[in-house]
Order: C-alpha cells, then structure tokens, then sequence
C-alpha cells in the first residue's frame, strides 16, 4: 500500500513538472545551448571576391577573440557596467522609497498614486524613449526652452549626457514595477508588529528601519537583481535615441553591438559570441550580488 502511495505520489509530481520542464527546455535551455552552438561558427566565402558562394565552418573560440579584442564593445560593455552603476541603486532607492510613502498610515489616494506611479511601465519602452526624444531635442523640448530662458544650457543627447538621459527613461519606465513587487511584500507583513514596535515606543522611522526594511529585505533582493540583469540588457532605448543623438554609434551598449552584427553585417557567429559573453557577465554579476547579500545575512 505504501508502494504503490509513493508511486502514484511520484507520477502525480512528475506529471505537474513536465509541463514546466517541457517550456523551460524548449523556450531557455535550448535557444542558450544553440547561441553557444553559433557563436562556435563562422562563415567563410570561396571564389573572387568572395563571390563563389559561403558556408559555415567550425571556428572554435575565434569568435570570442575577435570580442574580447574589440575596443569598441569592450567599451560599451564598460558603458553598461557605467550604467548599472548609477541604474541600480538610483532605481532601488525610488521604488523602496514610493513603496514606503505609499504605505503609510496617513497616505491619501494611495490607490491613486499607485496607479500612477505604475503607468509608466505599461509603455513600451521604444514609444517611452520616442516620448522622451522630444523633450530631449533642442527647439522642440520645452525643458530645454524653459531651461535656456533662465541661462541654462544643456545638451540631453550630447556625448557626455546621453548616458544619464536615458538613465532616466529607465528609472521612469521601472520604477513603479519594482515599486509594486516591495507594495506586495509590505502588505505581507503583519500589522501586529507595527502595533508592537509602537507600543515599545518606537517613531515612523524606526518602523521603517528596524521592521519594514528587515521584513521587506526578500523584494529589494530580487528586484536588484532584475535591475541589474536589465541594465546590461540595455537596447532599445539608445537604439531609438540614435538618430537623433551623434554619441550613440552602433555598439554603444553590448545589445546593440549584438544586433549589428547580426542584422547589419549578417556575422551570426560574432553576435552570437557577444550575447553568450554578455549573459555571462550578467550571471556573474547577478549571482556575485546574491552571494554577498547571503554572506551579509549569514552575518547578520
């Protein structure tokens, strides 16, 4: 009787993880191990001019070394870095701190301003960045016009602006997501620790400190996380900001230096190497951040 329980327990579980199991092979663990197939490859054309014709051969880690010794994606691979830098902590910051406001007792429309603050992300990025492209240009924006009346001149597309220009469509279009995954966490914890500390005599802050940010800790893990992984990601903003913005070339981020090569220049092999390199350092760093955060709780 025990037999066939833990049989029939055994076929109940594998039967609710195939599917998964199934789309997660198909959908990640497949296009992963076909990137690192290509990025193996590369084409090479016979007759004059190379006119006879072109097939794929093995190229072993050539590719990977034409990428490592590329200054130009080495350097947007540094921009990246540059951006997350900045991204991060400013995005993490934000979305804790609206998530904290909106969830105090003497917050009014919260439902409002949460609607609000989460809006921004149900625009597409490439609209977003279109939408901020005209407050950027000069003679159009009227930041600009209203800055340059009052003897402020800037240049938002300018080589050493642009960066933070988009910086801030990013931390416009996420920040109410990630503001939304803390909201759920705070709204987990039991009321009755509030009422605890305040009777322990404790003010807001020290709520906020000593028991919402302990509590909330799990969400800023994971949305840092996303954070980090998507500002390596970085592409369809600077690749709509482009026509209108001389400092952005076609390897301005690791992403967009991908896509020329694939799509421009038709070197699959190359782009493919450059995408596997960028997942890696994405890995990397994703979980070097989530060792440390456990090496700090271990302590703590």
């Amino acid at each position: 009787m025990t037999t066939t329980t833990s049989g029939t327990r055994r076929r109940a579980v594998a039967g609710f993880l195939a599917p998964f199991l199934l789309l997660y092979t198909a959908f990640f663990i497949l296009p992963i191990g076909y990137a690192v197939y290509q990025s193996l490859l590369k084409v090479e054309r016979s007759g004059p001019l190379g006119l006879g014709g072109s097939h794929r051969v093995f190229a072993g880690l050539s590719n990977y070394t034409e990428v490592l010794t590329d200054a130009g994606f080495l350097h947007s691979l540094v921009r990246v870095l540059a951006f997350a830098v900045i991204q991060v902590p400013l995005m993490m910051v934000m979305a804790t701190a609206l998530a904290l406001l909106l969830e105090t007792a003497s917050a009014r429309g919260v439902r409002f301003f949460r609607s609000a603050y989460f809006l921004p992300y149900g625009v597409p990025g490439v609209i977003a960045s279109i939408l901020w492209g005209f407050l950027y240009i000069p003679g159009v924006s009227p930041i600009v016009d209203i800055l340059g009346s009052v003897g402020i001149h800037v240049d938002f597309l300018g080589s050493g602006s642009v960066l933070w220009s988009i910086v801030n469509i990013v931390t416009w279009e996420f920040a109410g997501y990630n503001m939304l995954v803390v909201v759920a966490q705070l709204k987990a914890i039991d009321t009755d620790l509030y009422e605890a500390a305040r009777i322990d005599g404790a003010n807001a802050w020290q709520v906020v400190r000593h028991v919402k940010l302990p509590l909330i800790r799990p969400a800023i893990v994971l949305t840092t996380v996303f954070t980090i992984i998507g500002s390596l990601q970085l592409f369809a903003e600077p690749l709509v900001l482009r026509p209108i913005s001389t400092a952005i070339n076609t390897s301005y981020t690791p992403n967009l230096a991908a896509y020329t090569q694939a799509f421009v220049n038709n070197n699959y092999g190359l782009a493919a190497a450059q995408a596997v390199i960028l997942a890696a350092v994405a890995c990397v760093l994703s979980f070097g951040f989530l060792h440390l955060v456990g090496r700090r709780g271990d302590g703590a």
